[in-house]
């Protein structure tokens, strides 16, 4: 009888320790949240646009007999298609890139004089360059940026005849340069891949040209024309290496 109280005393004994056991055990820490994936705009890319321009043009005719006659302004708009290369760095959600772009044009447009209605004129804008520096802000696979430098356009003005089915008396081309602003919309759509949207104005000023014609409309063939550019183009951009892959944010 005396063992089986002993026993029963020890079986009570040890089932109200065994809570007071498990309570004293540690809990077992949650495994830590992942931590976010934040996408990389640094790097080195090379990329495609293509989109829409116009260009205006004001001419002015410069003589020294008859002094200066302004021939009005015109417009004409038309596609535009290139290539851009480019380098960013990356500080936080700050995006500092230098890009330079270059795009065949076709913008081309002729009206009647109001000098000599006997002729017509032609301002022909084929090739387009700009040399831009840019600031952005990320928001994570988005970026919003502003951009701003240098720019240049290839063009052509013509006189032509309109007693002689258009005949082109006479030429000057120009290389002009100028400056540029923009802003652009883009998106990482995978690691090294992105495209965006991009508008950007060109001002490019006034340019004196002295046409290459004989006698005897050569006295009043020097001009001066002013100009500027308007493009929104579609782009869609390369990043090599791992610069485009994605990375952990650190705390």
């Amino acid at each position: 009888m005396k063992k089986f109280l002993l026993g029963t005393i020890g079986l009570l004994a040890l089932g109200m320790g065994s809570p007071a056991s498990a309570a004293d055990m540690a809990v077992k820490a949650p495994p830590p949240a992942p931590l976010p994936v934040i996408y990389n705009w640094g790097g080195f890319y090379i990329g495609a646009n293509g989109g829409w321009g116009q260009s205006r043009n004001c001419w002015d005719f410069v003589n020294t007999v008859v002094g200066t006659f302004a021939e009005g302004c015109h417009e004409r708009s038309g596609g535009v298609v290139g290539g851009q290369i480019g380098y960013r760095w990356q500080a936080n959600q700050w995006v500092f890139g230098l890009e330079a772009q270059g795009d065949w044009a076709d913008l081309s447009h002729t009206r009647v004089s109001l000098f000599d209605p006997t002729l017509s004129l032609r301002t022909k804008t084929d090739g387009i360059g700009l040399f831009t520096g840019q600031i952005g802000y990320a928001w994570n696979q988005v970026l919003l940026y502003v951009k701003g430098g240098a720019a240049v356009t290839s063009n052509r003005f013509s006189i032509l005849d309109n007693l002689n089915f258009g005949a082109e008396l006479a030429s000057a081309s120009s290389t002009r340069w100028g400056g540029v602003v923009g802003v652009g919309f883009e998106y990482g759509f995978a690691p090294n891949w992105s495209v965006g949207v991009e508008y950007d104005h060109l001002f490019m000023g006034d340019a004196n040209n002295t046409f290459t014609i004989v006698a005897p409309f050569a006295a009043v063939l020097n001009n001066r024309v002013s100009q500027d550019v308007d493009m929104v183009t579609l782009r869609i951009n390369y990043r090599f290496g791992g610069y485009g892959a994605p990375v952990a944010a650190r705390y």
